[in-house]
């Protein structure tokens, strides 16, 4: 009699828990609208910068091209942990999400204007890496600077650097 009870509730338990009413969040009433990105201003192949603007604003010598796609570009000076610049093009993306990344691993985000654009910029305690990200309708365009673990130390904040590329981009949008 005690096992008919056991496996009589056991039953109930395992019946109720599959069947009955959908979970709310399948209901269609309470789903937030999706929100649909509209496109900024077109940034352009990196950013609208020549591949000399760039050697000449980053200060850093001789630069390789690295890559250059439809979303960023890289120029590195000479192997691992050298001098690097990096810009990044970011569709449809939240600059906040960037934002946090860049303060966990340490560097303080301050709010920026480049152009009647808010923005951020972001360096390190070593003063030898910046990023600035420049909002743009539901997108946002970065530029970095790494002066590289083997820096001389002697080229300034790189911010500075970052910035001229950024009011470059914001100048060029199309």
């Amino acid at each position: 009699m005690g096992t008919a009870i056991v496996t009589g509730l056991s039953l109930a338990l395992l019946l109720s828990a599959c069947g009955g009413k959908s979970d709310s969040g399948d209901e269609p009433g309470f789903r937030p609208p999706q929100k649909v990105a509209a496109l900024g201003p077109f940034v352009g192949e990196c950013g609208h910068l020549t591949d000399d603007e760039v050697r000449d604003l980053g200060g850093l010598g001789t630069l390789t091209t690295v890559f250059k796609n439809s979303t960023g570009c890289n120029w590195q000076a000479g192997g691992i942990s050298s001098s690097s610049v990096t810009f990044a093009s970011y569709r449809g993306s939240p600059i906040d999400r960037e934002k946090a990344w860049v303060a966990s691993v340490g560097r303080t985000p301050d709010t920026i204007d480049v152009g009647g654009k808010k923005g951020f910029q972001a360096l390190d305690p070593s003063n030898a890496v910046c990023d600035l990200a420049v909002q743009l309708d539901d997108d946002f365009f970065e530029w970095s600077i790494s002066y590289g673990v083997f820096s001389s130390g002697n080229l300034g904040n790189p911010c500075d650097r970052t910035r001229k590329m950024a009011e470059l981009t914001v100048q060029r949008l199309g």
